[in-house]
């Protein structure tokens, strides 16, 4: 965990969760989960693509995830600059 949270490419969501956090603290529960958000986004969001893959193979919910517009929605995560796709730890 304290690796994950420590690693300097992730600085922006780590900011953005833990400032979220301090503002739904400090009463401004709206913006701070909105900074939440984003920051869960932003740290596990090259997760969502490997997620909603393995969901593909799952009996019920398969259909759902090879859906064309499904498909375009999670592969829109975790786009870095690089391009590659990779699990978050």
């Amino acid at each position: 965990t304290v690796r994950f949270f420590s690693r300097k490419d992730r600085i922006r969501g780590i900011i953005a969760f833990f400032g979220g956090m301090a503002l739904v603290l400090f009463r401004w529960p709206m913006v701070g989960m909105v900074m939440q958000v984003y920051g869960l986004i932003y740290l596990f969001g090259q997760f969502f693509p490997i997620a909603a893959a393995s969901l593909k193979d799952v009996p019920v919910v398969g259909g759902v995830f090879r859906q064309p517009s499904v498909e375009r929605f999670f592969s829109s995560f975790g786009r870095g600059g690089a391009g590659e796709r990779r699990a978050p730890v």
